[in-house]
């Protein structure tokens, strides 16, 4: 199970313009804000984008300086694969360490979308056990009700954590995890296609496959 959430995209204007510096091409851009604000890239600065995204990380670096932010609930079996991508990714998650033990536990904290019947058994066990080890933690204050809850805490628990990354980054994530054995990696790439511009400066090289370029 994985939620995205509150996905924003930053930084194009300047990245685009920073584009155009190699050439002293500014005179050629062509892009404007619309009615709502909206900084919508004209066919002069489109195609310029198109053409450096396609000749490869070196040329393309403008992406990097396109950066997107999004709230994403995963489960921690998927964060362990996401922290791969240290490079160019920052996140603030909520704490384990510090707030386990402010909220009731229930089935729905943990990722169970794909779960058997005879895990979902063992599943509502361990929740109904972490749950009394949360009370007794907040009558007695005994560390050792604590720890219990850190350390039988499954994979399958879900956490919130807010997500900065760029475009180029994006570019990776999605041609390395798009066929993924994980459903949530698949969600994740559909979320990235679905971006400003998406088609044109990440969906490149699903182009150059394609025989589109």
């Amino acid at each position: 199970m994985i939620q995205i959430e509150k996905v924003s995209v930053m930084n194009l204007e300047n990245a685009v313009r920073g584009a155009r510096n190699p050439m002293n091409s500014w005179a050629r851009s062509d892009s404007y804000y619309d009615g709502e604000g909206n900084y919508v890239l004209g066919p002069n600065d489109l195609d310029l984008c198109h053409r450096l995204s396609v000749s490869g990380s070196d040329h393309r670096k403008y992406l990097r300086q396109i950066f997107v932010s999004m709230d994403i609930t995963a489960p921690l079996y998927w964060w362990k694969e996401f922290d791969t991508y240290k490079v160019a990714t920052v996140a603030n998650s909520c704490s384990t360490m510090h707030k386990i033990h402010s909220k009731e536990f229930s089935r729905d904290d943990f990722s169970h979308d794909r779960m058997s019947d005879g895990a979902l058994a063992a599943l509502d066990r361990l929740v109904a056990f972490l749950e009394e080890r949360r009370r007794a933690y907040l009558e007695t204050r005994d560390p050792a009700c604590w720890h219990d809850m850190i350390q039988l805490l499954p994979s399958s628990y879900n956490q919130l954590r807010t997500v900065t990354l760029n475009y180029e980054t994006l570019v990776n994530i999605y041609y390395a995890r798009r066929n993924h054995k994980l459903a949530e990696w698949h969600t994740l790439c559909d979320v990235i296609a679905s971006l400003p511009y998406a088609k044109e400066l990440i969906l490149v090289r699903e182009k150059d496959a394609n025989g589109e370029n």
